[in-house]
């Protein structure tokens, strides 16, 4: 073996880096579990331990959090959206909002346009605005003062398109970056943010662990509008938090005595005009004694007595300086001061101009403090004096100390009213806010001409480049609606994870038990030890890249360990072919790997091709899928075709093992020197195969298929019961409520106790409402049909990690315009593959026959199993739904089944080399009996693997796991029986009529 040294070195650095980044997940287990135990709560373990560093005295505990093998939505729960920003309101925008009705008319068509078209908006918009308004250019509309420096009187209408397309664009990565700061704030783990390829404005965001979607929804659909605010300082408003403290105090208390008769009379509060100076003494003491109690305190009674006598001012340190701040607090108890500042005690004594708004980044890292800040409402319209539309553009670069900072320019009515605010604020503070959270509250010296300022702060250059950029692209208000969403329980995570890990434990175990049982138990070993490399080599790999395990990145991982066996069979089938010709085992397993070498590569290399093109075309789960195919694929090729050749030679050099036969009492007389006639009947091959494609088209025309939300467009609810539950029945009573829409229920399982209800009801509504609405309409239908628990709230309803009584355990939204780009998204995804194989097929074999052989083999397989989910959906006790995981699954059997054609047109091309004068009708029949061993013996592997998938996975996959079950059986058949006999077909009638001549024992009858 050459280069062995390389692989050895290799083979031990990847070890080396897999094992260092596996580790960090050994590390956030254990403090995890430490932050289980803690008395004080687990969220406050981990925020005082997040800083502190502990792991090889450089990793702080958050930055192993954020490198450990992060867990999808369906393992650890969650919640997945894309959101679509409003292009149709940046573009109105941009246009100043003119009333121009041709204009108006041609946003409205356009967007109602974009749902079933393939063309991005602003195609859509100038088409429909040149129909509309013939003769007028698009200059006459955009050329506003926003856009005075990219758009004038005199540009065509191409300029302005381009200016549009790189509005929206700005637009949306001001929009991104919104997202990412409230994400950040948010305290998700391990969240992900992206841009989507090939869809203007959408912007994916998952968001694994999160427990409140109500929430994550407002926070995510708000608009991001970037704003100037005059502030008080922290004395003037000293006083009025001191009185908000005594009343939420005696609001809480008179909550627990509200059984009581009596209710005591309020203590005697201090005046809201009270001297600033006592009122901050007395905030002094206040925090002084809360530090001199927590640091006495034997127990957390302690804690919770101060918490009720004092709510407010326990959490938040009253600010002494003159600045526009009015407190700290920690970011773990912002939430609980911001449920003490909306009671309506607490809003009752706050003066009317004052608004409370948090800073958007913590001034102290390792205490995670954020400051709270005063701001002056001074506008009668409750507006700020000064707002983000006035900002022509913005860069970040350094102050005079050095530091970075973002360096401002306005236009000439925002440089007056910027001149004007900073000279009524002098020796004040002005607040730059952004989406409700203060970016800025520089202190303002002397008034400011020009319109130039800097902003300056605790920034990092980072923190200034994306402030700049939400400077810049901060005047045009986009609007986010989510068009497609998943939410999945914390416990529904936690049974998918049991299922992913029994299904692959049980394959794994299977999968070494067949080796060793066909192989012989060495040579099953030795495969069973590179199976186990490819596993933690997968996984580690993942780990470095940050990614998500998903459980549709479990069911990938333990299918290409069912195709990496396919190496080894290929190798082995070899190697037992070179033994029978004479050969001694060094020198036959040394041929095998030679010989076997091309087969396999083209193969792993062709699977590739399709799992590049599913991770391009899908999202979500199914680029978690294709993710681990194409890693596990890799790490198959490596380990199966290197790493067991070292082992062999390594015992070999030693004269040991030379005694294998690559055989057992089972498998020794199994398909030794099969002579089938393979060729002599491709007429029967063929009709037959085209009789079952005829039954297949019928069911698809007649029938259809059962089209899932993904590419109709609705929302899926499944819901778990405490009792059996009849789907019709439930489809009865939400009929009656879902007015005018299609309402689907089945049942989930083998149970009558979950269903998923799937409904298209006010599918296009961008409300942000609508979807608490729905979930109320769902829980008051069911609760009104006596199908729930008696007791059971809608709060205990929509929550995802309540299974008692009956509730939601996960629900996803599909908007209908995302559900038509995904099902032409798909249809182009199975076309390019197909186009890629033939291509690629073509550049390997020099030979159109064996392309058109493969693909049309290919597009057998795929519409045998389209038309299976055809005739068999309505009546199998699972859902055959037609969704994206389904598409996965197709791509996925066009990418297994393809290996076969290779390896068979691999031994073809092989012997075509070797036998040049012989028959091509013998060599195909000779090369088909000389794989079929091989082919078969990985066909059950990969089926091994698939059933513990399809029995042991859960329903979330079974679906997949049934098509793929499909596909094997489908390519294993169109390999013998279509691939081959068309490649010899296409060879052309000449060398037919000439085979067709040889004697039928020749023919190997």
């Amino acid at each position: 073996m050459q280069n062995k040294g390389f692989v050895k070195v290799f083979a031990v650095l990847l070890t080396i880096v897999c094992a260092f980044y596996l580790s960090f997940s050994f590390v956030t287990r254990h403090y995890m579990k430490l932050a289980a135990e803690d008395p004080q709560g687990e969220t406050h373990y981990l925020d005082s331990m997040q800083n502190e560093r502990v792991y090889l005295g450089n990793y702080t505990l958050k930055q192993c959090r954020e490198m450990e093998i992060g867990l999808g939505l369906d393992l650890k729960g969650g919640m997945n959206v894309i959101l679509e920003v409003s292009v149709p309101e940046v573009v109105k925008t941009l246009a100043d909002h003119k009333t121009d009705e041709a204009f108006n008319q041609a946003v409205a068509n356009a967007a109602k346009a974009q749902v079933s078209s393939q063309k991005d908006f602003v195609t859509l918009f100038v088409e429909e605005y040149h129909k509309l308004a013939p003769g007028k250019r698009l200059a006459e509309i955009f050329a506003t003062q926003q856009l005075r420096d990219k758009v004038s009187a005199q540009s065509t209408d191409a300029e302005v398109e381009r200016v549009l397309r790189s509005e929206i664009k700005s637009a949306v990565a001001n929009s991104y970056n919104v997202l990412r700061t409230r994400i950040d704030r948010f305290g998700v783990v391990q969240p992900n943010i992206q841009e989507l390829e090939g869809g203007m404005g959408r912007i994916m965001v998952e968001l694994p662990g999160i427990k409140e979607p109500e929430r994550v929804r407002k926070l995510l659909q708000g608009s991001a509008n970037l704003e100037f605010w005059e502030t008080f300082n922290g004395q003037e408003i000293a006083p009025y938090l001191m009185e908000a403290d005594a009343k939420a105090a005696l609001a809480l208390e008179s909550e627990t005595k509200a059984d009581s008769t009596q209710v005591a009379e309020p203590a005697q509060q201090p005046e809201a005009k009270a001297d600033s100076a006592t009122a901050t003494n007395l905030a002094d003491s206040l925090a002084s004694a809360l530090k001199g109690e927590q640091a006495k305190a034997a127990s957390q009674q302690a804690t919770d007595d101060m918490r009720k006598q004092h709510p407010l001012l326990s959490l938040l340190q009253v600010s002494q300086g003159g600045g526009g701040i009015a407190g700290y607090a920690l970011g773990r108890d912002t939430a609980a001061i911001n449920r003490v500042l909306a009671m309506p005690e607490v809003k009752n004594v706050l003066p009317k101009e004052l608004r409370l708004m948090w800073g958007v980044k913590p001034i102290d890292t390792k205490t995670s403090t954020y400051e709270l800040y005063a701001i002056r409402v001074t506008e009668r319209d409750g507006r700020a004096p000064l707002e983000g539309d006035v900002v022509t553009s913005a860069s970040d670069g350094y102050d005079q100390f050095g530091k970075p900072c973002v360096h401002m320019n306005m236009n000439t009515e925002g440089a007056r009213r910027w001149a004007q605010l900073t000279k009524q604020n002098i020796n004040r503070s002005i607040a730059i806010v952004l989406d409700g959270y203060v970016y800025s509250a520089p202190n303002v010296m002397n008034e400011i001409t020009g319109g130039q300022s800097q902003i300056t702060g605790n920034f990092t250059l980072e923190d200034t480049k994306d402030l700049a950029n939400v400077l810049n692209s901060g005047k045009m208000p986009a609007p986010a609606h989510i068009v497609q969403e998943d939410i999945v329980g914390p416990s529904l995570g936690q049974e998918s994870i049991n299922q992913g890990f029994v299904s692959f434990i049980v394959a794994l175990v299977l999968l070494m038990v067949y080796l060793c049982a066909m192989y012989g138990f060495i040579p099953g070993m030795v495969a069973n030890m590179a199976l186990i490399f490819n596993f933690f080599f997968t996984l580690g790999i993942l780990s470095s890249f940050q990614a998500a395990l998903t459980m549709s990145g479990i069911a990938g991982m333990v299918l290409s360990l069912g195709m990496a066996v396919d190496a080894n069979v290929l190798i082995y089938e070899r190697a037992k072919e070179e033994l029978r010709l004479g050969k001694n085992v060094k020198d036959a397993l040394q041929d095998g790997y030679k010989n076997a070498f091309s087969a396999i590569f083209d193969s792993n290399l062709t699977s590739i091709l399709t799992g590049i093109i599913l991770f391009f075309f899908g999202t979500g789960p199914i680029r978690g899928f294709a993710t681990t195919l194409i890693i596990g694929i890799a790490c198959s090729f490596f380990t199966a075709v290197f790493m067991t050749r070292l082992v062999y030679d390594h015992y070999m050099s030693k004269n040991k093992w030379l005694n294998l036969t690559f055989t057992t009492s089972i498998s020794k007389n199994l398909m030794v020197n099969p002579k089938y006639n393979f060729m002599g009947h491709i007429k029967g091959y063929l009709s037959t195969f085209g009789i079952i494609i005829l039954v297949c088209v019928a069911s698809f025309a007649t029938r259809g298929l059962s089209q899932s939300i993904d590419f109709t467009g609705g929302r899926n609810f499944v819901v778990v019961f405490d009792q059996d539950v009849q789907p019709e029945t439930v489809r009865e009573l939400l009929e009656e409520k879902f007015d005018d829409s299609n309402v689907q229920v089945i049942a989930l399982g083998t149970d009558d106790r979950k269903l998923r209800i799937s409904t298209n009801y006010r599918i296009e509504e961008n409300d942000p409402n609508v979807d608490s609405e729905i979930e109320a309409v769902l829980y008051d239908a069911l609760s009104k049909g006596k199908l729930l628990s008696d007791g059971v709230t809608l709060e205990q309803f929509i929550d995802r990690d309540n299974h008692t009584g009956g509730s939601i355990i996960s629900s996803q939204k599909v908007g209908p315009s995302i559900a038509e780009d995904m099902k032409v998204a798909a249809i182009w995804a199975v076309v390019l593959a197909l186009i890629a194989i033939f291509l690629y097929i073509l550049l390997r074999f020099r030979n159109v026959a064996y392309s058109v052989g493969s693909v049309v083999a290919l597009a057998v397989d795929t519409v045998l199993v389209i038309g299976a989910y055809s005739l068999c959906y309505g009546w199998m006790p699972f859902s055959l739904e037609v969704d994206q995981t389904f598409i996965g699954a197709v791509l996925t059997v066009i990418g297994y089944s393809i290996n076969d054609k290779v390896v068979i047109f691999d031994r073809v091309r092989e012997y075509f080399g070797l036998y040049p004068k012989r028959d091509h009708f013998r060599l195909f029949n000779d090369s088909l009996n000389t794989t079929l061993a091989r082919t078969l013996n990985t066909g059950q592997s990969t089926l091994i693997v698939l059933i513990c998938i399809f029995i042991l996975g859960g329903d979330s996959i079974r679906s997949f796991s049934f098509a793929m079950i499909l596909g094997v059986v489908f390519g294993t058949f169109s390999s013998l029986f279509v691939a081959a006999p068309v490649a010899y077909l296409v060879m052309g009638n000449k060398l037919k009529k000439q085979d067709t001549e040889v004697p039928a024992t020749e023919a190997g009858k």
